[in-house]
This record gives structure tokens, C-alpha cells and sequence, in this order.
């Protein structure tokens, strides 16, 4: 039997109304998502380890997408965050409170913390509802921080050091030459305290809504059990996770849905009774992270992350040297000046400087990038002497308040240890052919010719970075060049105001910007180069003509496990500093920063 056609017609418009009602019906919010944050937040994304099943520490654009993600989603109800001995920097701090607040303007936040510290303390304090663990406690003590002097143990051990810098504020030999700091040195440090202790004051008050005076008298009292900090208005709650969770169903519903790891990727499942489960298992070892090219407009994102070094890092099967390299960050670069794709450029800086001729070479890459899209710099907690070099030509950078900048020097020079192997009976004899072929031998100190050849050499190099900043920063220098420079340390808002940065803003904020520029909206935005794996490191560096890295355990290396254990904070200054006077064996002159160390969170 056939319907008349009306019927047929008016059955089909209620069919498709029914349609479009269910479609518009909106989602009904009945998830909470649960962030946690169990270890230091990197700042540059890490590949997972895909054969011992080790997991790579979140990064902050993976925190902060995850902040948003939740925040935009509809069948989020709240937000929690749990700190489970998670830490981030100053920097990063700062970054991660602009997310809590964009998640705060959408669903109700949550946090939640055993105990805390000062850090842990300046981070939760954005994030909307804090609550602690019964007989927990809250240390809001303020910034500590320690530099280091190792001339009384050159001394006994009859080692001469023997550095140059060019500024009087580059502190950074001190550590070598001194027992303690220059009147110079003394009154840096006094100023960059004060600005990142001052952001600090400024970060709580906001995130706790009370005026700077009760944020002060907090950090005054400095320590609070979990009972006193709810009674002083440092936190919410004193609760278990299990009080929280009731908390949550009371307000939420008590069907509602708990969503741990929220937004966190997860690698894909290797069926091990699968019998080509070995095959799957490599295929995910040695197949990286991207499966095909993305053909869609983007915003490539480079990281300088840790001190700058020449060349190319040497991998092992269990660990690699760490930090920034010219030759992949050059390599990377080029890429992204080559990719018709990739619009704009964001290189995310982290990095208290190192090697001049590394920084040159990086600085001289991004210029050439610059010729054909925008390049914009986003600092983060550091980006100092060689980390400013490398900036200082972008079309704009951006700083939070607590990054640590400027630097603006260099340093060179050497350990004269002729006196200590004589003490122990042990001697040298040299043997030179050419003026000044020993210039950089170990057995004595510089000659007074060979002092002022290098100091002439080094002062060449301190005028190429003045030149560069000048060049870079032109107008916006609020001072002249040298009543800048000249090794001063400064804080992003202090450097603000001088005019070496333009503006306090986040790597989101760069981001946005340099798709501004580049005048695109539909964009991804893409790490360059992507996060790998050390088999995918191993594999590709294997040739025959590969280096075998031979490099020797030295004494710190064997004592170091023994000593971290009773003072590591210490331990791992001693290291850095080590590092430093390895990295100007082989690269004779240095942009970098003194070691020192801020400590909150061990007090």
C-alpha cells in the first residue's frame, strides 16, 4: 500500500526536526577531569620510553592543553588538580596560572596537595578550591637560594684558576676565583631577588584574592599546619582525597564520572600474544610520532632548552649529555624555514647560555628564518647570556615576570694544576713550538702577553653581543648598551622596563602572536624537531664514521651517586659548575650564567 505523498513529506520534515532537536540538545556536564602532576613539568616535549615502558615528564604546552581541553569541553563538569610531589619553575608557574584562570572563567577549579612548599604552594594557589591533607602542613617561607665558590678548594688543592670576563657584573668566573662575591655580584643578585620575590608576592595575592600586605604576612609567618593555613586563609579545605571526591559527587551529583589522566595520550596497546608482537613492538620503537605529513598551516614551536653546546649530542643506550645543541637546533630550523607549511616560528627559550660560537651559530640560523616568516621568542624560567644571544634579534620576545635574562658578557680562561702534581710528586715537561701555543695548557697561568691577547679576543666577542642586541633591540633600549650590559642579571619584568624584552606574556601568548603576524587562524601548532625516542636517536646516528663517545668516569661522576644521596642540592651545583670548566676546555670562551641556585623548596 502506497502513502500519499503529503504523508510521506510531513513524515520525513518530522523525522529530520526530531534530528536536529536531538543534535541541538546540549551535552549534560557529568565528568570531572583529574590532572595530576607527579613529577618537575619539562619545558620541552619528551618522547616515552616504548621498551622499558618509561613515561616522559609532562611538559608545559601538554599541561596547558590539557588545562584547556577541559575547560572547553562540555561534558566536563570541574577541574581538579592534584599535586602528588609535582614541581614547576618560576616561570612556568606563572604560565600555568594564566591556564588555571582561563579555566576558572568556564567550571569551577579544584586542587589538591599532601602538603606543600613554597613552589607547590605559589602554583596552587591559582588553581580555584585548595584543599590539604589532614595533619599536612604548609611552608610559604619565601626564596632561599646559594651560589657557589670552589677557591678554597683550589687552594688546598694548589690549583691556580685563571679566568677573564668583559663586564664587570659577569659573576660567572667568580665561582672559580673567589671565595666569596664581589661587591658587584652582591648587589645584582640583591636586585633580581627582590623583582622575583616582589612576582612571587604579587602571584599569590592574585590567585588567593587578598591585597600583597596578607600575602607578606604569610611568607613572614612561613609555616602552617594544614589547620592553621585553612584558619589564616591560605587554603579552602583540610581534607582526605576520599572527603574531595564526596565533595565533588555533592556538588556534581553522585553519578557523576571521574576521569583520571584527563586528556593525557596514550601510546597504542602490543597484544604480547600476538606473534608478531616483537614486529609491532619495533615498529612502535622505531616508528617515531608522526604517521604521514600534515598538510594544514602551522606554527612551528623550536625549543633551546638547557646550556647551550657545539654540535650534535652524543647518545647513548641509557642516557645523553643533555641540553641544547647548534646542530639539531640549525638543522631544525632550516626545516622550518624551508616548510611552506610552517608560517611562523616560536623559539622557546630555556637556557642560561654556554658556548659563544653555538649561540652564534643558532642566532645566525633563526636570522635566516627571519627572512622569510616571523620568528618571536618565548622565555621561560632562564634565558640568559648565550640564551639572550640567541633572542635578542627576534621580531618580538616575550617574558614572564620570574624569567631569569640579560647576561649580557662573556667569560674565559682556564685551571692552572702545575702546583698540585707537584705537591704529589707528579711533573710535566713542556715542550711548545709557536709563540703562543700553550696559551691554553693546564701547567701554568696565563703570561701578561697572553693575558691581554685573550682579553683582546674576548672583548671582540662581548662587542659582536652588544652589537647584536643593539641591532636587535635598537629603540627599545631604555638605557645605553653598556649601562645594560656588562654581565647584569635581570629579571623578565625588570628587563621589561630596560627594554631587552617587549612584553610579559606566556608561550601561549607567543603563539597567538606569531599567528597574528603571520596573519593565519586555522593552524596546529608543531614541535620541531619532534620529540624522539634514544632508539630512534641511536639508529639514525649509527655510520661507520661515528664518533665512539669515549669520554672518561671522572672523580665527581663516581662520587656523585654517594653524595647526592646526603646533599644534593649542593651535589648538583658542584656538577654544573664542573660542566661549565669542561665546556671551556673545548670551547675556550663562554656566554653564560654563574651557578647558583634558588632552594625553596628544601627549607
Amino acid at each position: 500500500m502506497k502513502l500519499p505523498v503529503h504523508l510521506v513529506m510531513f513524515s520525513m520534515v518530522l523525522i529530520a526536526a526530531q534530528v536536529k532537536a536531538a543534535d541541538e540538545e546540549p551535552v549534560k556536564p557529568d565528568t570531572v577531569a583529574i590532572i595530576e602532576l607527579n613529577g618537575a613539568v619539562a619545558d620541552k616535549p619528551m618522547s616515552d620510553d616504548p621498551l622499558f615502558g618509561t613515561a616522559a615528564p609532562e611538559s608545559l604546552s601538554s599541561l596547558v592543553s590539557r588545562l584547556h581541553q577541559a575547560a572547553d569541553d562540555p561534558k566536563v563538569a570541574g577541574v581538579v588538580l592534584i599535586l602528588n610531589g609535582g614541581s614547576a619553575g618560576r616561570a612556568q608557574s606563572e604560565e600555568l596560572h594564566q591556564a588555571f584562570r582561563y579555566v576558572k572563567e568556564r567550571k569551577p577549579m579544584f586542587a589538591h596537595a599532601d602538603s606543600l612548599m613554597t613552589g607547590g604552594y605559589t602554583l596552587l594557589s591559582g588553581a580555584g578550591r585548595v584543599s590539604i591533607s589532614p595533619t599536612g602542613d604548609v611552608w610559604v617561607t619565601g626564596i632561599y637560594g646559594e651560589q657557589i665558590y670552589l677557591r678554597g678548594l683550589f687552594d688546598l688543592l694548589k690549583i691556580e684558576p685563571d679566568f677573564l670576563t668583559c663586564g664587570e657584573y659577569k659573576s660567572a668566573a667568580e665561582q672559580y676565583m673567589r671565595k666569596g662575591p664581589s661587591d658587584q655580584a652582591s648587589e645584582m643578585y640583591g636586585w633580581l631577588y627582590d623583582s622575583i620575590f616582589d612576582t612571587m608576592v604579587k602571584q599569590i595575592a592574585a590567585g588567593r584574592e587578598v591585597d600583597e600586605a596578607k600575602a607578606r604576612g604569610w611568607i613572614k609567618q612561613g609555616l602552617f599546619s594544614a589547620e592553621k593555613a585553612k584558619e589564616d586563609g591560605l587554603i579552602d579545605a583540610v581534607e582526605t582525597r576520599e572527603a574531595l571526591t564526596a565533595t565533588l559527587k555533592e556538588q556534581f551529583g553522585a553519578a557523576v564520572k571521574f576521569e583520571k589522566g584527563y586528556g593525557k595520550k596514550s601510546g597504542p596497546e602490543i597484544d604480547l600474544n600476538n606473534p608478531f608482537a616483537a614486529l609491532q613492538l619495533w615498529a612502535q620503537i622505531l616508528g617515531g610520532g608522526e604517521t604521514r605529513r600534515s598538510t594544514k598551516d602551522a606554527i612551528a614551536v623550536v625549543h633551546i632548552d638547557g646550556a647551550i653546546n657545539l654540535g650534535k649530542e652524543e647518545i647513548s643506550l641509557f642516557s645523553g649529555s643533555g641540553g641544547a645543541y647548534s646542530e639539531p637546533i640549525r638543522k631544525a630550523l632550516d626545516e622550518v624555514a624551508a616548510d611552506p607549511r610552517i608560517k611562523a616560528v616560536v623559539l622557546r627559550v630555556n637556557s642560561p647560555g654556554g658556548s659563544a660560537t653555538a649561540s652564534e651559530i643558532i642566532a645566525q640560523a633563526a636570522m635566516q628564518v627571519q627572512e622569510k616568516k616571523p620568528v618571536i621568542v618565548s622565555m621561560g624560567d632562564v634565558a640568559a647570556s648565550g640564551g639572550y644571544y640567541v633572542a635578542c634579534e627576534s621580531d618580538r620576545i616575550f617574558a614572564e615576570n620570574a624569567t631569569i635574562t640579560g647576561s649580557i658578557g662573556v667569560l674565559g680562561g682556564k685551571l692552572a694544576t702545575a702546583k698540585m702534581f707537584d705537591r704529589i710528586g707528579v711533573h710535566f715537561h713542556p715542550i711548545q713550538r709557536g709563540e703562543r701555543a700553550g696559551i691554553l695548557g693546564t701547567g701554568g697561568r696565563f703570561s701578561d702577553d697572553e693575558r691581554a691577547e685573550l682579553q683582546s679576543w674576548m672583548d671582540e666577542i662581548y662587542g659582536v653581543f652588544k652589537g647584536h642586541v643593539v641591532h636587535g633591540r635598537g629603540e627599545h633600549l631604555s638605557k645605553p648598551i653598556d649601562e645594560i650590559a656588562g654581565g647584569r642579571v635581570f629579571s623578565g619584568r625588570q628587563a621589561l622596563e630596560l627594554g631587552l624584552v617587549d612584553e610579559i606574556g606566556s608561550l601561549d601568548d607567543a603563539i597567538k602572536y606569531a599567528a597574528a603576524q603571520a596573519k593565519v587562524e586555522d593552524y596546529e601548532i608543531r614541535t620541531v624537531p619532534r620529540a624522539t625516542n634514544v632508539f630512534e636517536q641511536l639508529f639514525e646516528d649509527m655510520s661507520p664514521s661515528k664518533k665512539k663517545d669515549d669520554r672518561r668516569l671522572g672523580l665527581l661522576e663516581a662520587m656523585a651517586p654517594h653524595l647526592s644521596g646526603i646533599d644534593p642540592v649542593h651535589m648538583n651545583m658542584i656538577q654544573d659548575a664542573v660542566r661549565q670548566l669542561e665546556q671551556l676546555r673545548t670551547e675556550q670562551v663562554l656566554m653564560a650564567l654563574p651557578v647558583f641556585q634558588t632552594m625553596e623548596e628544601s627549607h
